[in-house]
């Protein structure tokens, strides 16, 4: 039996948070590095893989300075469909990482249209630029056959310990992943041109896989896994029915299926949500590709300073004042998948004012987040009683209650400011502690606020039918 305090890093798209938590004490310290892709015509994002180590480094140092206290164990969550291409051998990068977000793979996808149901069926997954695969084979097309083509996660990890691995739920973001069989698909692989390729060993999501001296002393690394199944986790939705809506960089709803996948027809993927003890469970999932991005896109363009300006902006007007905001500035993902598409700002007028237009912001993130959890209740075969919320975004009281207005359900804002990081956490500290039950490695917590509807129905569903108009009226659509 281990105990003791554990490092959990959370590595994201726009910063790599890390948590010195203690079972018994709670978070003891924590530590920020930021990260700033670059965003370039033609859909293309991307990063210096060398700033991603930098930030997990930075971040988890800092995590341990200020808890002042030496860690059991180290638990790393990821963005799940970044990838790059590195030399085995000597870990260096031979190509920056494309950021999940990156479209410059719709060339791929295009040509694999024919092969879209069977890699469906079997990955759980549509064939789409977000996804590891078609950016993995646009760089073996474009910039390199040397090295191993992988997720970031591969990278970081060999990176801090050596090891070449994957965990479960990470391997399933990639359309490579046989979802029934949770190993590499030699269907997808070929579909892909990627057959012969060296991928790296599938783990568990809590179980040893290395050991790495970063961080000033010797740590075993016992928990992996991708950023939003660590917070559903961390959310306790563990059982069938329940679904959680992680608000960050995108915005990201999973609900937990059980044991098997369930594949449904309403534009959500099925895919892993975790693989404890060889055992898999699985979610479904729906993507809103610019959530906090959106709101850093206004604070560019001046409209407020900061996601700290939403509510008190956006509170100085009662309503949108008839604007309507789709915020596909990188595309939409689930349930329509047109990444190809573009953002719209319609219903202008000299009398709009930057309270309208974040008023217009914020029910475009919730309107985006009710369709997927329309979808969910639909697939699952039973309605959600309630929508359990983490990240960033759920400071903004404006959002959190457009969003249960349009839901019309509650929507429970987690009192864990850190889903993700305190997900990964609990992997640690149950990879390094075989006797540990899930239940008992879990963060305890209540809601720190409770959002219920405050408009009838028939208000809502007139809100969320001008959303859907407006989205059919895209350009391309």
């Amino acid at each position: 039996m281990t105990t003791g305090p554990v490092l959990a890093v959370d590595q994201g798209t726009s910063g790599t948070k890390a948590l010195v938590v203690c079972p018994e004490r709670g978070v003891l310290g924590t530590g920020y590095a930021e990260v700033r892709p670059r965003h370039r015509p033609g859909g293309l994002v991307e990063v210096d893989p060398q700033t991603l180590y930098a930030s997990v480094l930075t971040a988890g140092r800092g995590a341990l300075a200020e808890a002042g206290e030496r860690v059991v164990a180290l638990g790393l969550a990821n963005q799940g469909e970044t990838v790059l291409a590195w030399d085995p051998a000597t870990g260096r990068p031979l190509t920056d990482a494309l950021v999940w977000q990156d479209r410059r793979a719709e060339t791929v996808c295009a040509e694999l249209g024919p092969h879209g149901d069977e890699l469906r069926h079997l990955t759980g997954l549509p064939v789409d630029p977000y996804f590891a695969a078609p950016k993995m084979a646009w760089i073996r097309r474009r910039l390199t056959r040397e090295g191993v083509v992988t997720t970031s996660d591969a990278w970081l990890v060999h990176r801090l310990t050596g090891a070449f691995v994957t965990d479960a739920a990470t391997a399933g973001r990639t359309q490579l992943l046989d979802l029934d069989d949770v190993r590499w698909s030699s269907r997808a692989l070929d579909i892909y041109g990627l057959t012969g390729e060296r991928l790296p060993e599938i783990t568990d999501t809590a179980q040893p896989v290395g050991h790495t001296r970063e961080f000033g002393y010797d740590i075993p690394l016992t928990g992996l896994i991708v950023d939003q199944q660590a917070a559903l986790l961390a959310q306790r939705v563990t059982a069938p029915g329940a679904a959680k809506c992680t608000y960050g960089t995108g915005a990201f709803l999973l609900a937990h299926t059980g044991g098997r996948p369930r594949r449904g027809g309403s534009g959500l993927v099925s895919c892993v949500a975790w693989r404890l003890d060889g055992t898999t469970s699985y979610c479904l999932d729906g993507q809103v590709y610019t959530a906090a991005s959106a709101v850093r896109w206004l604070a560019d363009l001046g409209v407020i300073g900061s996601a700290a300006d939403l509510d008190p902006v956006g509170g100085a007007v009662p309503d949108s004042g008839g604007v309507t905001f789709v915020p596909a500035l990188a595309g939409l993902a689930a349930p329509w998948w047109r990444g190809e598409l573009r953002g719209s700002l319609t219903g202008l007028g000299l009398d709009t004012t930057a309270g309208h237009l974040v008023r217009a912001l914020c029910e475009g993130i919730a309107a985006q987040v009710a369709e997927l959890a329309e979808a969910a209740a639909t697939d699952l075969g039973t309605p959600l009683g309630a929508l359990r919320v983490d990240g960033g975004l759920t400071r903004s009281a404006l959002l959190m209650q457009t969003q249960a207005d349009l839901l019309q359900l509650p929507v429970e804002v987690s009192a864990l400011p850190d889903a993700t990081a305190l997900g990964a956490a609990t992997l640690a500290r149950l990879g390094a502690d075989p006797d540990l039950s899930i239940a008992d490695a879990l963060p305890k917590e209540r809601p720190a606020a409770v959002y219920e509807p405050r408009v009838p129905p028939d208000r809502a569903a007139e809100r969320r039918a001008r959303f859907r108009a407006a989205v059919a009226a895209l350009p391309g659509s």
